[in-house]
């Protein structure tokens, strides 16, 4: 591990480089063109002369560049994902620093997307570099997705690579995200449906009472908020319990009138003991007793609009295992974890891909102000996912 860590703190300068070169690039989900930041991808690989090509949706816009290092013998192919676009700024004048400025200072990298995750896009990068020479040697093959449309929720960069006959799938992805302390090896799902609730439009000044929409939407949330939700099941290895919220509540315009139409949102957050199937049922439950108290000239429409499953890998299942084991062999203390919020994990355990969702850099600031990310611990990471890597590729 000492040879790997002098390798790494050998590396540590041109990866900062590269990162601050991204995060001088804008690339808010859905606000900025991703052309540039992808475009400097495009030129440190193509001068590397590493084989990478873009990644594009149904409707051909560019959501991605997909780096492949094929192995010279038989074997699974192994990936390395990290996303490109970032949150958005938030309110300018509240940060200490430019969002896109890219510099070092205290031995921080600031700016949006230090954390998440332009810092890690640039590792992993580096690491294809590192193993394209020795490729003959390795078994399998190892892909670096760097995708765009993540923070979106449209996850279109993944999609892409997923949906891409020419892509070998993976047995298993890593992704970049940041953290020092925790290996993410799971996370709750999500059931997510909207929600129409209907009455009788009508005068807010009449003499006739009617109980409008947004009172019978009002109903509906207490209903939802009472509603009773497992807690953990001992013994079934998945740590969280569900968590149903809701999360927008439309309807109505002025004073006069009250509306005849309240949409609703609901989010619900899924385990392995009560999955999209439960969550559904629930809510449907709680419409149906709304329609059934407060009966409306329209009957309440369920749309569901997301489902993803819940995930969690033992400590024992690749990739999991591999970056453990390289955190061990760093002397580090990590844990693993599962987590509340849902990720690109979610989305690629729907595949049948197994993944971790985070080993990273310390940060601050992620998807707030003053995001950055701390330098220090970075040839560190580097090792720890270098090491991991040759373990699964039998290097």
């Amino acid at each position: 591990m000492i040879e790997d860590l002098q390798q790494a703190k050998a590396r540590t300068a041109s990866v900062v480089e590269l990162a601050s070169e991204l995060i001088r690039r804008p690339s808010r989900g859905g606000i900025d063109d991703y052309g540039p930041v992808l475009g400097v991808l495009e030129d440190w690989l193509t001068a590397r002369e590493l084989p990478h090509r873009r990644l594009h949706d149904g409707a051909g816009e560019l959501v991605g560049l997909l780096v492949e290092i094929p192995g010279g013998r038989p074997g699974s192919w192994w990936t390395l994902d990290a996303c490109v676009d970032t949150a958005p700024y938030g309110d300018e004048t509240a940060w200490s620093f430019p969002p896109a400025c890219g510099d070092i200072v205290d031995g921080w990298l600031r700016g949006r997307g230090a954390a998440d995750s332009k810092l890690a896009a640039a590792m992993f990068c580096h690491i294809a570099a590192d193993l394209a020479p020795r490729a003959e040697t390795l078994c399998g093959g190892l892909a670096v997705l760097l995708d765009v449309d993540e923070h979106t929720g449209g996850f279109g960069g993944a999609r892409a690579y997923l949906a891409d006959p020419a892509a070998a799938r993976p047995a298993g992805v890593m992704i970049g995200y940041p953290g020092m302390d925790e290996v993410v090896v799971g996370g709750r799902g999500l059931w997510r449906a909207s929600i129409a609730v209907h009455a009788p439009s009508g005068h807010s000044g009449s003499s006739k009472t009617v109980i409008g929409a947004i009172t019978r939407a009002a109903h509906l949330v207490r209903l939802l908020d009472a509603a009773e939700l497992p807690g953990v099941v001992e013994g079934a290895g998945f740590p969280l319990p569900p968590k149903l919220s809701v999360t927008s509540f439309h309807g109505g315009q002025g004073f006069s009138v009250t509306p005849d139409r309240v949409d609703i949102n609901v989010d619900v957050r899924t385990t392995p003991a009560f999955d999209a199937h439960d969550a559904e049922t629930l809510v449907r439950k709680a419409v149906a007793e709304l329609d059934a108290e407060l009966p409306a000239p329209m009957p309440t429409e369920v749309t569901p609009v997301a489902t993803w499953p819940p995930f969690r890998l033992a400590e024992d299942e690749q990739p999991a295992a591999a970056l453990l084991g390289a955190t061990a062999e760093a002397g580090l203390t990590v844990r693993s974890k599962t987590a509340g919020p849902s990720n690109i994990g979610n989305l690629l355990a729907g595949e049948g891909i197994a993944a971790t969702a985070g080993f990273g850099v310390p940060y601050e600031g992620l998807h707030g102000i003053d995001e950055r990310a701390h330098l220090a611990e970075l040839p560190q990471v580097y090792a720890v996912y270098q090491r991991a890597v040759l373990g699964l590729l039998g290097g």
